[in-house]
């Protein structure tokens, strides 16, 4: 009975680590789709660069937009976080995704050593949890 009781804390042990592996893949989604979002931001703000003048979609909520046209594309506010936003350049807009995108890959890199380390322990778990059954079997075998 007391393999029995080891081999339940060991599954019960597996299917946490196993949560908190999925739980760390949907972060590294939400990162990944970050980092996507500032690189399509690096683009437009290549694409409009010395234009005076820019045809777009403008956002009016709901998840409706106007075609409308930006008179000036040598300003840009630019989100640097916590509700905050600062008005910039192309260059110094740049600048700040740049430095955001680098602390999305940061982030990006610590969650998938964690994934790897929680991916490690299950697997090493898994083996302890099948020895301690194929124990269990050759036991119960024997009693017969």
């Amino acid at each position: 009975m007391e393999d029995q009781q080891r081999l339940n804390n060991l599954l019960n042990e597996i299917n946490a680590y196993r949560q908190q592996a999925e739980l760390i893949q949907h972060q590294i989604e939400l990162i990944q789709a970050s980092i996507a979002e500032v690189d399509a931001l690096s683009n437009t703000l290549d694409d409009i660069e010395g234009k005076d003048s820019v045809e777009a979609f403008v956002p009016v909520g709901a998840g409706s937009f106007i075609k409308g046209e930006l008179k000036s594309t040598d300003e840009i506010i630019v989100s640097i976080g916590s509700g905050i936003a600062v008005k910039k350049d192309a260059d110094g807009a740049r600048e700040i995704i740049a430095g955001q995108k680098e602390d999305l890959k940061d982030s990006l890199d610590k969650m998938l050593a964690n994934l790897q380390q929680v991916t490690d322990i299950v697997g090493n778990l898994q083996a302890q949890a099948e020895q301690l059954a194929a124990a269990a079997q050759g036991n119960m075998t024997q009693m017969r």
